[in-house]
């Protein structure tokens, strides 16, 4: 039987390890104590320290992303604070597998012979999780307006692969949807799919039609002097990663909601994500021989 370990992590981590014991893996758990549902799951072996998890195994997975502070890593189901500094002393001659990792944990693992995966870095992980970030994005635009998204005027800044999704599930209910892009050959697209193109640099022309705004690009698209443009109605939906595209205070201060929503996989299919984790682990495993 494979040992594998799972230190820390949300909800998607604890289906995860379920997922791993169901496949006959034995799975070695630490910082995940609160998590109930797999106290008494046959295979999965909780452990009272951070050497005692990694004694026995070569494979280590950690949460998505590995941090929210670049100090401690995420384990919202324990009290235990595990530093990345512990962390990176452990690892010793491990192969970490985890999600959005900083600077700070290639540099103190850089003499320890510890083999670095960023599943975020996944192409295939990361067209996957573009379904649950788009359904979220629409949950949040359900319940935060007053109106029905068929018949909005709905604006995606950004069309890489979550503006792509989120523009696809947006006309399939009746949205106006208008798609922001700067390459010509993606304006194209946009023309082709039946939305309406709009050029960054006309993006203020248009502005004051839209009902909501969905942003997925990481810069800061939408400052001071653009959010003006915006009827005081417009709901703002920012899922781009930090610092994220939108100036909130200025957002703020014109009165215009805004959401910044992040890590929507996990928080809106967690179970979904959990598969998706597993297929792209499963994938990294096989292309190394383990």
């Amino acid at each position: 039987m494979q040992k594998i370990a799972v230190i820390g992590g949300d909800l998607r981590m604890v289906k995860l390890v379920e997922m791993l014991a169901k496949d006959n893996f034995e799975v070695y758990t630490y910082a995940l104590e609160k998590a109930e549902s797999i106290s008494k799951v046959e295979n999965v072996k909780q452990k009272p320290s951070i050497q005692e998890v990694l004694q026995d195994v070569k494979v280590v997975i950690g949460p998505i992303p590995l941090s929210s502070n670049n100090i401690s890593i995420n384990t919202p189901f324990s009290e235990t604070n595990v530093t990345i500094e512990e962390l990176s002393q452990a690892l010793n001659g491990k192969i970490f597998i985890a999600g959005n990792m900083k600077p700070e944990l290639y540099e103190y693992t850089k003499e320890k012979n510890v083999q670095i995966i960023d599943l975020l870095n996944r192409e295939e992980l990361a067209v996957l999780n573009t379904i649950s970030t788009a359904e979220g994005a629409i949950q949040i635009a359900m319940e935060e307006t007053n109106s029905t998204i068929h018949g909005s005027d709905v604006l995606v800044m950004g069309y890489g692969r979550v503006g792509k999704i989120v523009a696809n599930m947006l006309k399939g209910i009746g949205a106006n949807v208008y798609c922001e892009a700067r390459k010509n050959v993606d304006l194209a697209w946009i023309k082709a799919y039946g939305y309406v193109p709009v050029r960054l640099n006309e993006l203020e022309e248009t502005l004051p039609k839209y009902d909501i705004v969905i942003n997925t690009i990481p810069s800061m698209v939408l400052d001071e002097n653009r959010l003006r443009y915006l009827k005081k109605e417009c709901l703002i939906i920012d899922l781009a990663s930090n610092p994220g595209g939108v100036d909130r205070m200025a957002s703020k201060k014109q009165g215009i909601k805004t959401i910044w929503a992040l890590s929507l996989p996990g928080k809106v299919a967690p179970l979904t994500s959990a598969e998706f984790i597993k297929d792209t682990i499963y994938n990294i495993l096989k292309e190394m021989e383990i």
